[in-house]
């Protein structure tokens, strides 16, 4: 018979999950429509709970600047955004709960449920100061990969409560690749949120080449330099085409390292039981990315398909954090979760 309170237990933990993941889909989103400062202070809108309490003055604020970050969907995009991260971050609490109450019931250590705990909390500052910064692309940057990494361990405890065949012991050899290619994601991602953040997607409107060029004219150092506010140069000039052309080019063309080097790995894993079905996910998704990364250049970044990048992109993180659980479970003779049965 099975433990309810395990089936508990990974209900929630797969909602979290789903919901973790949904989330950095909506912050996209929130990111690709400029409605940031939707409500520039956090975490109500103008001192209120809601954009309702609100409307005088986002009216005033749309009227003073009607090209401007604040109007009244942008202010409810925002806000919906904050009360689903809320809610993630409830839903973590409770599996926080239930991992140490019942930790020995499940026969692990709740230490991972903990680290995710301590992640949404930091999420959460960082997503008050993205406010508060006024959009600076470190901070911006900084809240995506947070999310990432939330999404990753959210991921890892998922994995756990998974049922999958077993791994044969040879596997277990892989494991160095696949955190390597987990490692690459990462760096590809944080290019990314570089990108989304300093608008520089269309900075490059041609393609293989960028303005004619394989190697364009570039300003890497202003480009990538860290502190400074948005759409500036470290020197607080307008930041320049060839800064933007930099952060572009660098994106794309690191893209093709991770798309050669994640696909190797995945391909040597797609035939091999346990570890075929992510294996095999992650190749279709390399291609999607591939696919939907180019309509952007050519369709000059359409707004569903970028969400469905960035969507992409977190979709490569959880598949390829599952292959790495079930990695390193290679050998074990039962894989299914262990407490399941009573």
């Amino acid at each position: 018979m099975q433990d309810p309170v395990r089936a508990r237990y990974r209900r929630i933990v797969f909602l979290t999950w789903f919901l973790t993941l949904d989330l950095i889909m909506f912050g996209a989103f929130v990111r690709l429509t400029d409605s940031g400062l939707g409500c520039p202070d956090w975490p109500g809108c103008y001192g209120n709970v809601t954009p309702i309490g609100a409307l005088q003055n986002i009216h005033e604020a749309a009227r003073a600047m009607p090209d401007g970050p604040v109007t009244l969907p942008k202010a409810w995009i925002e806000m919906v955004h904050r009360y689903v991260g809320a809610l993630l971050g409830f839903l973590i609490i409770i599996t926080c709960w239930m991992a140490w109450r019942h930790r020995a019931r499940f026969g692990q250590s709740p230490a991972l449920a903990f680290v995710a705990l301590i992640a949404v909390c930091v999420q959460g500052a960082f997503g008050a100061w993205t406010v508060t910064h006024q959009l600076m692309p470190v901070v911006v940057t900084a809240h995506l990969l947070g999310g990432v990494i939330l999404l990753a361990l959210m991921t890892w405890l998922a994995a756990r409560e998974s049922r999958h065949d077993p791994v044969p012991a040879r596997v277990a050899a892989a494991k160095p690749w696949a955190w390597i290619a987990v490692v690459l994601l990462f760096i590809q991602i944080a290019l990314g949120g570089w990108v989304s953040t300093n608008y520089a997607a269309l900075a490059c409107m041609d393609f293989p080449t960028c303005h004619g060029a394989w190697i364009p004219d570039m300003d890497p150092a202003s480009g990538f330099a860290l502190i400074r506010g948005l759409g500036e140069m470290p020197s607080g000039e307008m930041i320049s085409q060839s800064a933007l052309t930099a952060i572009h080019w660098v994106h794309r063309n690191f893209a093709f390292v991770v798309f050669i080097y994640v696909g190797l790995v995945a391909w040597r894993l797609r035939a091999i039981p346990g570890v075929q079905g992510p294996a095999r996910l992650i190749l279709v998704l390399l291609v999607a990315q591939l696919l939907t990364g180019l309509t952007t250049i050519f369709f000059q970044w359409p707004l569903v398909i970028a969400v469905l990048h960035n969507g992409g992109a977190a979709a490569l993180v959880l598949t390829s954090v599952t292959l790495l659980v079930r990695i390193g479970r290679a050998g074990a003779p039962a894989l299914s979760v262990q407490s399941a049965q009573v």
